[in-house]
């Protein structure tokens, strides 16, 4: 089947997500256009980007192995350290793009103001520069990571503050050298700033600030990195939970042996939190660890066990809302708890044909190359040469797969979108080729027309 008959797709974002669903769209011959905020690809992991949307500090090094982050048809360089940094992972990323000559397909300096679909489908996209298009699908690849959430307290904090997501370096966006400062928050981000920041040469007093204990996974094991060899994604799930839990425990001991607060669920109840460095920082009298906030107090914060510290900066590394806002049909945006909709595979709304969510996980261990692999299913779909099962199939496996990937957390915002990555890539092979059976089956008809040739 020609190029010219397969359906056009709108892909929103030039980040990891978005470009490696490209990649796959060409390999395919389906036509397609990125629509890209910033000037240039990378997203999350494009230091100061101008677009806003970059969480990225000068310092950050991602808490994922080599080994574990590559893309399966372009390999990281030999010589990488265990674990990069952002301007090694974005120089990957620029390589991709190169490799694979999609830079052509992608238009910068542009954002998608809103995505509406037709009644008979298709979608129409207007663009920032005031463009009109319609594309036959639509393919939401704009991170999860950018829209900053800061709690509400009572009270108002006089000083300067920040969420984590604008932080930098120690002296910008705000100086906190020889500074009192409250990071709150014990997630990946808080890790790696309250580690910067409470080194001796810096912040004049560091406090963490957090309502629930949490496991602190160490980032080697016997001199490896521990995401490098994990257990077989074949192996129940109960089994190598308590295998990884009796091994983190092994490893690092009591988290009250450092002075932090003991956990109170096991160390995969709950997002994985890696550092090599916040339990020697701990440990070494550099920081000191308060409970959840009370009330903000005009030069300081009082916490809930009634004590009160004076501070001159807070940063907040206490999350993001999951945001898609060019659409204005609830249904197709994520509820007041933080949860997407419903999707098969996490990718695929069951009552519209030609809309697809990649990357919109949090996948143990990376993010990276996730979306490369969901592209598998979307591409295959888009050729003909997958079907899904019947919508009601599609809607109990829904439920069965979120029970497996979520839960074992805790209710919280932070896990609606919590994912087994092993399991989850094994699960997706085998669907696809059962999907490759029925689109067989149904003599590999298009499930989505191609008229992005009609006017808007």
């Amino acid at each position: 089947m020609s190029a010219q008959a397969l359906p056009r797709v709108c892909i929103i974002g030039a980040g990891c997500s978005g470009f490696t669903t490209a990649k796959r769209m060409k390999d395919y011959g389906i036509p397609f256009d990125i629509i890209e905020a910033s000037d240039d690809i990378g997203g999350n992991w494009y230091y100061k980007n101008p677009n806003g949307m970059s969480a990225c500090y000068q310092s950050l090094h991602i808490d994922t192995s080599k080994w574990r982050l590559a893309f399966e048809d372009y390999p990281v360089p030999d010589e990488w350290p265990d674990y990069p940094s952002h301007e090694q992972l974005l120089q990957y990323f620029h390589d991709y793009v190169a490799h694979f000559r999609l830079r052509k397909h992608i238009q910068f300096n542009t954002r998608v103001e809103k995505a509406e679909r037709r009644a008979d489908g298709g979608w129409d996209i207007i663009l920032s520069d005031g463009e009109k298009r319609f594309y036959d699908a639509l393919v939401v690849a704009n991170g999860h990571h950018w829209d900053a959430r800061i709690p509400e307290y009572p009270g108002h904090f006089d000083g300067p503050q920040i969420h984590s997501h604008a932080y930098c370096t120690p002296t910008d966006p705000i100086d906190c050298m020889g500074k009192r400062v409250l990071v709150v928050g014990l997630g990946n981000s808080s890790m790696d700033i309250s580690s910067e920041l409470s080194q001796r040469t810096v912040a004049k007093k560091l406090f963490v600030s957090a309502r629930h204990g949490v496991w602190i996974f160490p980032k080697y094991y016997q001199g490896q990195p521990l995401d490098k060899n994990p257990a077989p994604a074949w192996m129940p799930k109960g089994l190598r939970q308590w295998l990884g839990g009796r091994l983190v425990k092994k490893l690092v001991g009591r988290m009250s042996d450092y002075g932090l607060p003991e956990p109170e669920i096991g160390p995969f109840e709950s997002h994985g939190t890696v550092s090599g460095e916040f339990l020697v920082r701990a440990g070494s009298g550099d920081l000191t660890m308060k409970p959840g906030i009370e009330k903000l107090d005009g030069d300081g914060v009082v916490f809930t066990d009634g004590s009160r510290e004076e501070l001159d900066v807070i940063i907040w590394a206490t999350g993001y809302d999951i945001s898609f806002p060019f659409f204005t049909d609830p249904a197709l945006k994520a509820d007041e708890d933080n949860r997407p909709p419903a999707l098969f595979k996490r990718i695929m709304k069951p009552d519209v044909p030609d809309l697809f969510y990649l990357g919109l996980g949090q996948p143990l261990p990376t993010l990276v190359n996730f979306a490369e692999q969901q592209s598998k299913l979307v591409a295959a779909y888009l050729a003909g040469q997958y079907a899904p099962p019947s919508a009601d199939a599609m809607q109990r496996i829904i439920s069965t797969d979120e029970e497996y990937h979520t839960g074992q957390y805790y209710n919280a915002r932070r896990h609606t979108i919590q994912l087994d990555f092993d399991h989850y890539v094994r699960d997706l092979l085998k669907e696809i080729k059962a999907g490759a059976k029925r689109a067989n089956a149904a003599g590999n008809s298009l499930p989505v027309d191609a008229r992005a040739s009609e006017p808007a």
